[in-house]
């Protein structure tokens, strides 16, 4: 006599490999489903480091839902409005968020990577953190994964999702080993002190010149965050103490306060690495393992979405662990709720990459033509499908 077979119940425990933004946001969201979350975390320890990040609307629409965006907004600084210019000052365009904000019912947030780690892992519960403990291998046996861990030790749950970020090991283990794009141009960024340079501290702004940009982002508590990007081959590192130097062979002829930020950032809280990402792929699970963020979608900073996707990742899947009685259930539902959406803003930000790095004169020409006469309206509703975001 057959039977039919009875559905495994909804997951109860969920390992995730990475304390990240987007691991942390997932821990959280799971704890407020009333599921259980254990993250390993690479690091030692979770240290105040980074530069800045913002979080936009979209993204805190998602923390709104966790309970999480007042105190992630008292944590930063409101984004009002922003410029597009070019090296001499001249503006581009303008554009405010007013309207968008009150049609969401968020604020665009600049802040530092460190704060809002901190009001992350605080409602994740750091108990459930282990820091210095890297997922090194994955077994799945259909009912249960297991993972093996640096310090020797294993864990097992019902499921394991990787959010261990552009190098992720678990990403290597669904989807094999996929190269990174680099984009053809490297960065730096900072955090200074300095806000005496600037003025209007919710107008942030970036700037596009020949193969290189600069912007500004106010992320609060005194802070200034800024970053720059320039063509260059991959691979390059900056020399020891001169980091300043080269940035001010870049843009020291640029408009004010950009000279001024850089010299004011200590050589050691210059942060330099290359732009990569990688194509978009159509899958992103394997039986009861998952990913999600860098390790899902990887994508240059062009848009300023790589953590805003992650933070709607964890919040869908957190959803759909919740809802599914059965895992690949809520796998599948989440991937049908996030791939197009993420993958979109991956492709969208490698273009948008291309277009601001032009060295050639006519082609930055009509760029900036082009950007200067696009109409208000047309911007609105390109930010608008950006920012709208449904849990």
């Amino acid at each position: 006599m057959s039977t039919t077979p009875t559905p495994s119940p909804r997951p109860r425990h969920v390992l995730i490999a990475g304390g990240g933004i987007g691991g942390l946001t997932l821990a959280c969201a799971l704890r407020r489903a009333g599921l259980r979350a254990t993250v390993f975390e690479r690091a030692e320890v979770l240290r105040p480091v980074g530069a800045g990040i913002t979080v936009q609307m979209n993204a805190m629409a998602a923390l709104r839902t966790l309970g999480l965006a007042d105190e992630v907004a008292a944590a930063g600084a409101t984004f009002n409005a922003g410029d597009m210019r070019q090296p001499s000052g001249k503006v581009l365009t303008h554009f405010t968020f007013d309207a968008l904000q009150r049609e969401f019912g968020v604020p665009v947030i600049g802040i530092h990577r460190a704060r809002l780690q901190a009001v992350l892992l605080a409602h994740a519960g750091e108990e459930h953190v282990h820091t210095g403990r890297a997922v090194t291998a994955v077994h799945d046996d259909g009912q249960q994964v297991t993972v093996e861990l640096s310090d020797g030790s294993t864990a097992t749950g019902d499921v394991l999702v990787g959010a261990d970020g552009l190098h992720s090991v678990v990403r290597r283990g669904v989807l094999g080993d996929t190269p990174l794009r680099y984009s053809g141009y490297t960065s730096c960024r900072g955090v200074t002190r300095a806000v005496s340079l600037v003025e209007n501290p919710g107008h942030n702004w970036e700037t596009w010149g020949p193969g290189a940009r600069f912007g500004l982002v106010h992320i609060g508590h005194g802070e200034l965050y800024w970053f720059c990007t320039w063509n260059a081959p991959a691979g390059g590192k900056n020399e020891p103490g001169r980091a300043q130097a080269r940035l001010l062979e870049i843009f020291g002829d640029w408009h004010a306060p950009i000279p001024g930020l850089i010299q004011s950032t200590p050589e050691e809280n210059i942060i330099r690495s290359d732009i990569n990402d990688r194509v978009p792929v159509e899958r992103w699970s394997q039986g009861r393992v998952t990913l999600l963020g860098d390790a899902a979608h990887p994508m240059t900073p062009n848009m300023g979405q790589g953590g805003c996707q992650a933070i709607e990742d964890a919040v869908v899947l957190a959803g759909c662990l919740a809802r599914e009685a059965e895992v690949p259930a809520a796998l599948a539902a989440y991937e049908r709720r996030r791939i197009q959406r993420a993958n979109g803003f991956v492709s969208q930000s490698f273009q948008l990459g291309r277009v601001g790095q032009l060295e050639n004169a006519a082609g930055r020409f009509v760029r900036d033509t082009l950007t200067r006469l696009v109409p208000a309206s047309v911007t609105a509703r390109q930010l608008r499908a950006v920012m709208d975001f449904t849990p």
